[in-house]
């Protein structure tokens, strides 16, 4: 791997991580062989994650290739001299072989070293060869800052792993910016989208894909949604991005279907799918995903088993992870004059409001899987419906606007400060500010909201906007042409870099190479920027 360009806590890592990654990585492609059957010790060829990791706790993630025993080693150099054990579950086949162990009473602000153990059940002597990662644990003291990434929309469009450009490289950029944890603000798969070997590109080559059975058709069954999750972690730089670097995972529509809400049924004309009721479909996809991610609120025994959820990052910064999927209401032009439902529901706002007002970080950053005042419309079901909360008619909020209105006069009236709204779903990479003045809802104060993605998925022309809320479109990169392949171009992702001294906050969007397109600087301390 190539050195980073700055001296990073993680770098004297990456070389190491890689070598184990390779040495691990299965057969993939007959993975899905019954693993009573193998032979030998178990192996953790799919990596290591570690997600929603606070000030002195972390989960760590790993998929066995038969039934094991986690064993999770931590320590605080790489020699592991006087590890600490930490005795994981039992992998099997319920959960697809996967399985989290809770870290606690971590050190805050230090770097953690860990390795993962797979044991024989009958036989903990017999262990599979230890996979190693590292994390940083979020800091108590303010002055040492926080870096982060987000960014979202992976394998899209029939856009998958193509070993002729090196796979996912944008995750070989982020790693080399050594960011202190990743959000990813959803679509995590493409569960609608299957990856075929080949597609024609626009100058008349050929795109070649990594290709496996379950991403051959649309997923319907479990095994097909697990299979969907598993296909990505083909990829040797998501994997070794993976173990060196937190995570904080959201999910939007394409973990389930394009475009789906509650309720929803699939149009019998859409002949890819035998199994017509979404919710079954989103049930599933749920299972896959709380088992293939390390979320705090989806581990088996959590209390209400939500995606939503609030994770604290030292004194300058809370994330305020939404889910605008599970609780919406359907998908419909979006103007009706009274709508307690939105695209949020009723507890999840309440829970958002309380949540925010009881926040004592410096910045507050709200990440939603849709934006706010882009139009994204949905005609999967031949109508002219709305997808996301804007829906085109710049005057008084209708419709789901009306939950984000009452959202933002409560941030206004609570004097909330450091706001700030990052999101992806669109595939371009853009920032709008929204101004009371500019708007037909006055009753807000000004704030940022930043846009990146997509990941490695079809790149769109940039989305109209919705004058309701008064956004400016200050910065945009996209593409003029729809469904541009990721060897086009318009690949991107956005840095937070929060400074301990200052407490200043920038934004920066960068493309997949880590080219820095756009910067904004935003002053700590103030209920509008």
């Amino acid at each position: 791997m190539s050195a980073s360009p700055l001296p990073g806590r993680r770098s004297v890592l990456r070389g190491s991580l890689a070598v184990s990654a390779a040495l691990t990585l299965p057969a993939v492609i007959g993975a899905a062989a019954p693993a009573f059957a193998l032979s030998g010790r178990p192996k953790a060829g799919w990596g290591v994650q570690t997600g929603d990791v606070t000030a002195d706790s972390g989960l760590v993630w790993v998929r066995s290739d038969r039934p094991a025993r986690m064993v999770v080693e931590t320590s605080a150099t790489g020699s592991f001299r006087n590890p600490r054990r930490w005795h994981g579950p039992l992998l099997g086949v319920d959960t697809d072989f996967t399985g989290t162990t809770r870290l606690r009473g971590l050190p805050p602000g230090e770097q953690i070293h860990y390795r993962v153990l797979l044991a024989d059940p009958d036989d903990p002597r017999r262990t599979g060869e230890p996979v190693t990662g590292t994390f940083r644990t979020a800091p108590v003291r303010r002055r040492d800052g926080v870096r982060f990434l987000w960014s979202g929309d992976l394998a899209g469009q029939g856009w998958g792993i193509n070993p002729d450009l090196g796979g996912y490289r944008i995750y070989d950029a982020m790693g080399k910016l050594d960011p202190d944890f990743f959000l990813c603000s959803g679509d995590n798969i493409y569960a609608d989208g299957p990856i075929a070997a080949t597609a024609a590109l626009p100058d008349g080559g050929t795109w070649r894909n990594i290709t496996t059975e379950e991403k051959s058709k649309v997923a319907e069954t479990l095994a097909e949604f697990r299979g969907n999750f598993r296909y990505n972690l083909l990829d040797e730089n998501l994997r070794q991005f993976n173990a060196q670097v937190p995570s904080i995972i959201q999910w939007d529509d394409h973990e389930v279907r394009n475009n789906w809400y509650p309720g929803q049924r699939i149009l019998d004309s859409d002949t890819r799918y035998t199994e017509k009721s979404v919710d079954v479909l989103a049930g599933r996809a749920r299972r896959a995903f709380s088992e293939y991610f390390p979320i705090s609120t989806l581990r088996p025994g959590a209390r209400d088993g939500r995606v939503y959820r609030v994770l604290h990052q030292g004194p300058l910064l809370d994330v305020f992870v939404l889910d605008m999927r599970t609780y919406r209401n359907a998908n419909s032009p979006d103007d009706q004059t009274v709508d307690p439902q939105g695209i949020l529901g009723g507890e999840q706002l309440e829970w958002l409001k309380r949540e925010l007002s009881c926040s004592r970080a410096v910045w507050k950053v709200i990440a939603a899987d849709m934006p706010l005042g882009l139009v994204v419309p949905d005609a999967t079901e031949g109508r002219a419906n709305i997808e996301a909360v804007a829906q085109g008619d710049p005057g008084a909020p209708l419709g789901r606007e009306l939950q984000i209105a009452e959202l933002l006069r409560y941030i206004k009236h609570r004097r909330i400060t450091g706001t700030v709204w990052l999101t992806a779903d669109v595939h371009h990479t853009s920032a709008q500010h929204y101004q009371p003045s500019r708007a037909a809802f006055s009753d807000f104060e000004p704030f940022w909201e930043f846009v990146s993605g997509p990941l490695n998925a079809g790149a769109f022309p940039a989305s109209a906007l919705d004058g309701t809320f008064g956004p400016e479109r200050v910065f945009v990169k996209a593409p003029t042409a729809a469904n541009v392949s990721p060897a086009g171009g318009y690949q991107f992702f956005g840095e937070v870099d929060i400074d301990g001294g200052s407490g200043e906050l920038t934004v920066r969007l960068r493309e997949q190479d880590g080219t820095v397109l756009f910067t904004k600087v935003l002053q700590p301390g103030r209920v509008g920027q």
